[in-house]
């Protein structure tokens, strides 16, 4: 059976991240020209001088730093549950994540199923994990990219929401291949977010369906430097 994720009301959505914050502003920014139907209710992050913090109070959204805890690469228990009291006090339909160090599971999950969602920079399920982009170069791909994903128990694990290609071009280093699939990640998750607040994503098993604004997309092919 296919289950939706619907909008009631006003779509809100909390993002998560630990950086610059360089999605959150590309979410912000298409929401503010009115192509993503929703608003970001709360910002929180696990990193106190977090870049995502300062766009989100230069922006005058609600934000807000949380000690993660002694764990490296998850959170304390009760440090999660304050992270799920917070999004369920700020009412959000969907988390997003962008760029947030930290492994979600069992409870958070729990309390928010089939309502948070990631961007991984490569196309799944080629590449998970860390620097994607440097396993993409070494591997010899041509094409990589960025995928939105939801998120589930695995690591970047969960049913795909939508696509974009980038090409590895010759004389790619890491940085230069990792910055042009960030330009395709700005791109991609506000595509994908409003498709989830138009209630136009449904998912049955591994396959998502009724996502048309989120059909793959290309990235211009760039010529390579002579």
């Amino acid at each position: 059976m296919s289950e939706a994720v619907q909008r009631v009301g006003p779509y809100r959505i909390g993002v998560l991240g630990s950086g610059k914050g360089s999605n959150m502003v590309a979410i912000a920014d298409a929401i503010a020209q009115g192509s993503v139907p929703a608003r970001i209710a709360i910002v929180l992050s696990d990193v106190a001088d977090a870049g995502i913090l300062a766009h989100a109070k230069a922006r005058s959204l609600p934000c807000a730093f949380i000690a993660p805890g002694q764990y490296r690469t998850k959170l304390d228990e009760a440090v999660e549950q304050d992270y799920i009291a917070r999004l369920k006090a700020a009412d959000v339909d969907l988390v997003v994540l962008a760029g947030f160090m930290r492994i979600l599971k069992g409870a958070f999950l729990n309390a928010f199923p089939q309502r948070v969602v990631n961007i991984h920079p490569s196309l799944l399920p080629s590449f998970p994990g860390l620097e994607a982009w440097k396993q993409a170069l070494d591997y010899g791909v041509k094409v990589t990219g960025c995928t939105v994903h939801f998120v589930d128990q695995g690591i970047d694990s969960g049913a795909i929401i939508g696509q974009e290609t980038v090409p590895v071009l010759d004389n790619d280093s890491p940085e230069s291949l990792h910055a042009r699939i960030q330009e395709a990640e700005r791109r991609l998750y506000p595509r994908a977010i409003a498709a989830l607040a138009a209630g136009g994503v449904s998912v049955l098993g591994r396959r998502t369906r009724g996502h048309d604004p989120m059909a793959t997309q290309n990235s211009p092919v760039q010529k390579p430097k002579t």
